[in-house]
């Protein structure tokens, strides 16, 4: 049978969602729990990989198994094995051709900048300083709805089909001393919202205008873009499902 998990960790001490060599994964992690309390060998495949040190709200996976009997009970005994920085929110099962990643049809991801010094989020929010101007940032960040290639914004040499991806939703948002980029796609390419970031955030500055942007994103080059802002700022929030994939219909 197949089954959903959706789970929440905390980046700061993985090397990422994926399984690596010689380094601690998220998935790596809660596959060794899952395969010591079901009594068989389990394979999560994940609806997509966050790099190291970058946090999720909501991940989702998939994974087979022959027991029937996931309920609460497993879900409270699964937390007690797993580190404090990861969280089990719901396993459920799905239909039998379901798929975490190809079934994805949107996923959302936030990026948080903190505007002044705060000991309490050194390791949840990017600390930016300069002044930057909002509403040309969102000017910039409206172009994106409209285009489609973004491998300016990938990192470079990653095995990928294609560089296009769909963005429903690219905005800025203030929360106190919080600015918040709020962006959703139907896929992401590898280091492609933190690169993102970092170039809106030189058009915040003044360092580029809105048309030095669009110029950005037309040359398809990494190297004309702006530096990655740092992973511990960035949060998968959130991914949605067609309901077609649930045996409840949800």
């Amino acid at each position: 049978m197949r089954f959903f998990i959706e789970l929440a960790y905390n980046g700061k001490s993985f090397h990422g969602w994926q399984i690596q060599p010689n380094a601690v994964s998220v998935e790596g992690t809660v596959e060794n729990a899952l395969s010591l309390l079901l009594k068989e060998p389990i394979d999560i495949i994940g609806a997509g990989r966050t790099d190291t040190g970058v946090h999720a709200r909501l991940m989702v996976g998939h994974f087979d198994c022959h027991t029937k009997a996931i309920d609460l009970d497993l879900i409270h005994r699964l937390n007690s094995f797993l580190p404090s920085e990861i969280v089990v929110n719901n396993i459920y099962q799905v239909k039998e051709d379901a798929h975490a990643r190809f079934d994805a049809k949107r996923r959302t991801y936030h990026y948080h900048i903190t505007t002044q010094k705060d000991p309490f989020r050194t390791n949840w929010a990017y600390e930016f300083k300069q002044p930057i101007d909002l509403e040309l940032m969102n000017r910039a960040a409206d172009v994106l709805l409209s285009h489609h290639n973004f491998k300016c914004f990938s990192k470079t040499h990653t095995d990928v089909k294609t560089y296009n991806c769909d963005i429903a939703r690219a905005e800025w948002l203030v929360h106190g001393d919080q600015i918040i980029f709020v962006v959703s796609a139907d896929r992401f390419l590898r280091n492609m919202v933190r690169a993102l970031v970092g170039t809106l955030l030189e058009v915040g500055i003044g360092k580029i205008s809105v048309d030095d942007f669009i110029t950005i994103l037309n040359s398809e080059n990494r190297s004309e873009a702006g530096a990655s802002v740092p992973a511990h700022g960035l949060y998968l929030v959130d991914i949605q499902y067609p309901k077609s994939i649930y045996i409840d219909g949800r």
